[in-house]
């Protein structure tokens, strides 16, 4: 009897710990933020911009960033900044982790119901289309195997998924992280 007794509550604690560890390890997301995906050499570069990028100060930051980008893409020479802002260089850690991030979609890939099932994932709006893209460590490019309605490119989104550090290259930008979505919704605080 003690035996079966026993047992029994080796089986129920098993049962127990392997849907509680199920559970968590999909369900749980790590809230990240976009500037943890850039390595700490190229964090340290393009915190430290040349001088004359000090002049631009007009407009939005969006359009400050614009600016910056194509400023340093018409440098001569291969200043550290300016190869921070092309960098494929990405954070080991990250890779094959549950993740959520907010961002802006720019549509890559529709299904036959005009649904979205590939999408870059931008930092900010007109990333890719309207200005010069940012650089491939603060792009990732999400993979959503159902399809999504994206009523507006204007609106920020919540992404959560599993995030790899893979390269991938298409006519609209070049990305070092991908995403498996789980779940796509709009951004709310």
């Amino acid at each position: 009897m003690m035996i079966t007794l026993q047992r029994f509550s080796t089986l129920l604690l098993l049962m127990f710990c392997s849907v509680f560890l199920t559970h968590n390890a999909y369900a749980e997301y790590e809230e990240i933020e976009w500037v943890e995906l850039i390595p700490a050499d190229d964090l340290a570069a393009l915190l430290d911009p040349p001088s004359w990028l000090d002049d631009i100060e007009d407009g939005s930051f969006e359009d400050q960033i614009s600016n910056q980008i194509l400023g340093a893409l018409e440098m001569s020479g291969d200043s550290r900044y300016q190869q921070a802002l092309s960098s494929t260089q990405v954070v080991e850690a990250y890779d094959n982790r549950q993740i959520r991030l907010p961002g802006f979609a720019v549509p890559v890939e529709m299904n036959d119901k005009q649904q979205v099932t590939e999408f870059f994932l931008v930092p900010y709006f007109g990333a890719c289309i309207h200005y010069p893209p940012p650089p491939p460590n603060q792009i990732i490019y999400v993979h959503v195997p159902g399809g999504i309605t994206i009523d507006s490119i204007y609106e920020p989104y919540w992404v959560e998924g599993l995030l790899r550090t893979s390269l991938v290259e298409n006519e609209i930008a070049v990305s070092a992280y991908s995403l498996f979505a789980d779940q796509v919704y709009l951004y709310t605080e």
